[in-house]
């Protein structure tokens, strides 16, 4: 199954903050979820939906696999570790979630760790995040680029990415854009507000139907129900070239998601 286009993203939610959430995203129509061990929510992620009533079979669940847990020894243990806690058998997406800092876990161990798991029936799919047109190229070099189910990375009316997604889109790699809204930045962009004013719609529908519209995937978060509903909405929107090349001129490299010692060499 290829990787839905849309989902709900849980990053810095976490106790009855995330449950509410995604108890609600779940009520009003999502079906993907996107977590990661170093969130600290998988348990209450599990929680909501195992109260939620929606068949686990009707979702599509993906968690990332931490940098201390990249080794092989470390890999598939911390990873039965995050299905216990999802309370499921296998999750549809395992994500290596920052490359090794400073390459000190060789990727070729955790693909194939992550190979293995893939085997063992503890995830469907695999796939990386944050990774550079570099290290994309190492993936696929070792992995082979159809077993790259998408590449999670940061991408917004602010920060483009367009020399990555160039590249992904000649290899056939698909990408997951997150932090598409900029934490919220966007919804204050009076060229964003225009666009929705035309379309009555909201900014943030704006922001994700023009990530949308380029193939990509998004995974925004919220904790308002109005909010989670109305963003489903961007998959309705159809925005035209004269749109998006307004958007296309927003690009200005701004880089919200940089840590340091986790961060690549960004293209």
């Amino acid at each position: 199954m290829p990787v839905p286009s849309f989902g709900l993203g849980t990053f810095r939610l976490k106790g009855q903050t995330v449950i509410d959430s995604v108890r609600n995203a779940l009520d009003v129509g999502y079906r993907a979820i996107d977590t990661a061990q170093i969130y600290g929510n998988e348990a209450d992620i599990g929680q909501a939906i195992a109260e939620s009533g929606v068949a686990r079979s009707s979702l599509f669940l993906t968690t990332k696999i931490w940098t201390d847990n990249l080794p092989a020894s470390k890999l598939i243990p911390s990873l039965r570790d995050s299905l216990s806690k999802l309370r499921t058998d296998q999750v549809d997406l395992t994500l290596i979630h920052w490359p090794s800092p400073g390459g000190a876990v060789p990727l070729a161990e955790t693909l194939r760790a992550l190979a293995e798991a893939k085997a063992e029936g503890l995830t469907k799919q695999i796939g990386v995040s944050n990774f550079t047109i570099a290290l994309l190229r190492q993936a696929i070099a070792l992995a082979g680029r159809e077993a790259i189910a998408t590449n999670q990375v940061e991408i917004s009316p602010y920060l483009q990415n367009r020399k990555l997604a160039a590249f992904a889109r000649e290899e056939g790699i698909h990408l997951t854009s997150y932090m598409t809204l900029a934490y919220g930045k966007v919804l204050q962009e009076p060229v964003l507000t225009a666009i929705a004013d035309r379309h009555g719609a909201t900014p943030a529908q704006v922001a994700l139907a023009w990530a949308l519209r380029q193939g990509w995937s998004v995974i925004p978060s919220s904790t308002r129900r109005e909010n989670l509903q109305g963003n489903l909405k961007a998959m309705q929107m159809h925005l035209d070239d004269e749109d998006m090349a307004a958007i296309g001129a927003l690009d200005r490299n701004e880089r919200l998601a940089n840590p340091e010692g986790l961060a690549p060499q960004w293209d």
